[in-house]
């Protein structure tokens, strides 16, 4: 199990300054999708050159043309690109053919798809390597979180890697730690705190615990 740091609501700058306190208890750092919009993919590039060690996971959250997507965020230096688990078969099937050129990953985000069962024995039947049940801001806001499709995902996927994200903090990860997922991501959870070196510090030691 491992824990992938959520940056959201910074700039670049701003986005160093969290992982320089943070990046030994981390092992994913992700550029997410407010910040590529302000930074564009640069945001990525500089981020894996400060931190080589890290994986850098890209939220691009592609809806169409996946291989192209996929591969100019491989050069900037991703490790993980994320498509939408809405996007049409030959844009996760494209996003992946390109991934494995490259030597990245593809993690599908289920936001906002109707029949997560369904779609998940699909998408895991299309070779991806992570599938991401997710608790957007709006979602979050409406008390809504993502543990019922997390278990609903874990008993129907057979390849892929499953992961979490949405609102996770040290109060409820005990709770998310319950369900195994591979990946638990978490933001404001670490950067919205006084000390984010100690609650990083405390969500990584929970994390390794439960395997």
């Amino acid at each position: 199990m491992e824990l992938q740091l959520a940056l959201d609501l910074v700039d670049i700058p701003g986005a160093k300054e969290i992982v320089s306190e943070v990046a030994e208890y981390v092992d994913v750092v992700e550029i997410g999708t407010p910040v590529i919009i302000n930074e564009g993919l640069r945001a990525v590039k500089e981020l894996k050159t400060a931190f080589p060690h890290l994986r850098v996971l890209a939220d691009l959250k592609i809806m169409d043309a996946g291989g192209y997507e996929v591969m100019k965020a491989s050069e900037a230096g991703a490790s993980i690109i994320t498509v939408l688990g809405v996007s049409d078969d030959t844009t996760i099937s494209g996003a992946v053919t390109e991934a494995r050129k490259q030597g990245t990953k593809i993690m599908v985000d289920m936001i906002n798809v109707p029949d997560m069962e369904k779609r998940a024995r699909e998408i895991d039947e299309l070779g991806v390597d992570y599938i991401c049940v997710h608790s957007g801001y709006d979602h979050q806001a409406a008390g809504k979180n993502s543990l019922e499709d997390l278990a609903t995902i874990k008993r129907v996927v057979k390849k892929a890697k499953t992961a979490i994200a949405g609102g996770i903090k040290l109060v409820t990860l005990p709770e998310v730690l319950q369900a195994k997922p591979d990946l638990v991501i978490v933001g404001g959870g670490i950067t919205g705190q006084a000390n984010r070196k100690a609650a990083a510090a405390e969500m990584k030691r929970l994390v390794q615990s439960a395997g």
